[in-house]
């Protein structure tokens, strides 16, 4: 099993005849993802090495009976292109585009959690990958092989680091989640660790987290109440200036909230195990997976 997408996720993705539309659309369909078709407003009837264009989500989802979507699109239309993939019938939408203004992002997350419809991930965010069964998104997939343990997290490169340490340790991942880290995420780590403890593959979870917002400090009340599994966390940005945005843009602490020092201990006093590299996080987890087999 695998949570999120797997065999049967049919990917339709806005913007695919831009550049980097294009390039990872054609990496996902070479990794197994099946890529049913694009869409590009005007440029309905083309195809991009076979996979057809279409000018709306509707055409798409009518034509391919996609219930994926990945968003490609620039920030100004981003939004726009969410809504439209919601209401078509796209049951995950996976925003990869960055930069978006944070009132069309609460715009896109407001309409989709009033119908309940669709699961947003995103923006800001480098995708989904279940290896060996599809990837959606920017992931470099060949960092990764099939396995036990589920991944989430709101940084993308660390979410690589980790999960490339985790395997030449010899384990492997179910699906890794990246969540992005803009301030308005259409999932944050409950929505995925919910996933993760319902999966009968994952066995462990880890999570990485950074400085700003308070998602982290949720998430431990969360996993204390509800989660029987393993969860190892590592937070960035321990040496983090106060005030400064680091990297993406829900990563600012004001004073002493949203530190790392004080997340990390918020996960502790919960139970769950807090690296202060992704090294040692990654160290951890396969020690646990080491000692449970």
């Amino acid at each position: 099993m695998s949570i999120l997408v797997d065999t049967n996720t049919k990917l339709v993705v806005s913007g695919v005849t831009g550049r980097e539309g294009t390039f990872h659309s054609l990496r996902n369909r070479d990794y197994g993802t099946q890529v049913v078709g694009g869409v590009t407003p005007g440029k309905g009837g083309q195809d991009v090495e076979g996979i057809p264009v279409f000018d709306t989500f509707h055409e798409a989802v009518a034509q391919t009976g996609a219930n994926t979507a990945m968003i490609f699109v620039p920030p100004r239309f981003a939004a726009d292109s969410i809504l439209e993939a919601e209401d078509a019938g796209i049951d995950l939408i996976v925003a990869i585009t960055e930069g978006i203004a944070a009132h069309d992002e609460l715009r896109a997350f407001n309409v989709i959690k009033k119908n309940g419809r669709a699961r947003l991930i995103g923006p800001n965010c480098p995708g989904i990958l279940s290896p060996g069964k599809a990837n959606v998104g920017i992931i470099p997939a060949a960092f990764f092989k099939e396995g036990n343990v589920g991944v989430v997290s709101r940084s993308g490169t660390l979410t690589y680091q980790i999960g490339n340490v985790i395997a030449q340790e010899g384990f492997g991942n179910s699906t890794i989640v990246g969540i992005g880290g803009d301030p308005v995420p259409g999932s944050d780590f409950i929505d995925i660790i919910a996933l993760f403890q319902e999966d009968a593959e994952t066995e462990l979870i880890v999570m990485c987290g950074e400085i700003g917002g308070d998602a982290e400090e949720r998430a431990a009340e969360f996993i204390a109440a509800n989660v029987s599994k393993p969860v190892v966390a590592y937070i960035a940005g321990f040496t983090a200036p106060p005030g400064k945005t680091m990297g993406h843009a829900g990563a600012i602490v004001s004073g002493s909230r949203g530190t790392a020092k004080a997340k990390a201990e918020a996960l502790e006093r919960k139970g769950v195990r807090v690296g202060r590299t992704p090294t040692e996080v990654a160290e951890l987890a396969a020690s646990l997976l080491a000692a449970a087999a």
